[in-house]
């Protein structure tokens, strides 16, 4: 059984989570806190899966954002056929990751296979994963496969990652030790029962109806308030003599707002009702709002932390550099036609 502070140190400059902490989250089942009981998961409620992403993102950035990705990836088990899904989940050790980007192409054949060809980034885990799932344009005789609205037809597939090539291409300044890797695919064939689709789902579950959107705003938002504690966390130990109990709190009340919405969002789906565009919004747009805000006022306490701060080896630095990188995410990023510029 490995500790918070036991991770922590594991993780401290490190460019890879280690064996030993991976070894760690399978002994625990975090990979499948999305994954239903019935396919040998943990089947976490909306609320309880929160509370844990929360949790590990508080430990260390890294090791939260690898968690919350890959677990997030091995949620795909419900969109997958049954006999699939049992198959792949008998694995106790079984790691989706893979990227969101539509980064190739998935050339249909006549006997329910696909050739499928591209460059897919950022797929977080990559040293670790069994899996990779990616998004592809259905192609036949090359050209681009239309539905009845005229958009391309995009579906995701799943490869076994021996069947693709990995670059080690991470270089940003946070989330060193994520595995946030490109792949590629050439020429490889797939069946048509290790493809899915996002909506489409052989589970029944309050979990199935929440809509994607919703489930991304909350998830990035737990990671980024978990960060945001540990990153005050280290501040503390840097300038005792600063208060920093009011950014505490506030850290506090808005995890305890993100869980309250996800309770009331599994409320309304029990009572077989739907989560209306207007609520999506108004989540996203507290998302987005509160993600400004907290970005505004680690800068302001980094600012008061002095010259010890910027030392590469520190873990504030750490947790500074891992926060807004994650934070780049385009999820909460707003249009730079509504911002100003000047000062």
């Amino acid at each position: 059984m490995l500790s918070t502070k036991d991770i922590r140190q594991d993780l401290q400059g490190a460019s890879i989570v280690s064996d030993k902490v991976i070894q760690h989250i399978h002994e625990e089942g975090w990979l499948k806190i999305w994954v239903p009981k019935k396919y040998g998961g943990l089947g976490y409620r909306f609320e309880e899966g929160l509370k844990a992403l929360f949790g590990w993102a508080e430990t260390d950035g890294s090791f939260g954002w690898m968690l919350t990705l890959c677990a997030g990836a091995n949620y795909f088990s419900r969109n997958i056929k049954p006999e699939i899904a049992e198959l792949l989940f008998t694995n106790s050790n079984i790691c989706f990751g893979g990227s969101g980007m539509v980064g190739g192409t998935a050339e249909k054949q006549n006997d329910n296979t696909y050739i499928i060809n591209g460059l897919w980034n950022f797929a977080t885990g990559a040293p670790h994963l069994t899996h990779f799932t990616l998004n592809a344009r259905i192609t036949e005789n090359g050209k681009p496969i239309i539905d009845n609205n005229g958009n391309e037809i995009i579906r995701s597939f799943i490869v076994p990652k021996e069947q693709a090539e990995i670059i080690p291409n991470w270089r940003s300044m946070g989330m060193k030790a994520s595995g946030t890797y490109s792949f590629t695919l050439k020429n490889l064939i797939v069946s048509e029962d290790y493809s899915f689709v996002y909506d489409h789902f052989f589970t029944d579950d309050i979990l199935d109806s929440i809509p994607f959107r919703v489930f991304a705003d909350l998830t990035l938002l737990v990671n980024y308030l978990g960060t945001a504690s540990h990153f005050i966390e280290e501040a503390e130990l840097i300038r005792p003599e600063i208060s920093f109990k009011s950014f505490a709190e506030s850290v506090e009340k808005h995890l305890r707002k993100v869980l309250s919405i996800a309770r009331d969002i599994e409320n309304i789906l029990s009572d077989h009702k739907e989560i209306s565009d207007d609520q999506q919004n108004e989540i996203h747009t507290y998302g987005t709002e509160l993600t400004k805000q907290l970005s505004h006022q680690i800068l302001t306490v980094y600012i008061q932390l002095g010259i010890r701060a910027t030392d590469t080896n520190s873990a504030v630095y750490q947790v500074f550099c891992d926060y807004f990188t994650a934070a780049m995410h385009s999820n909460f990023r707003p249009s730079a036609d509504d911002l100003n510029f000047s000062f």
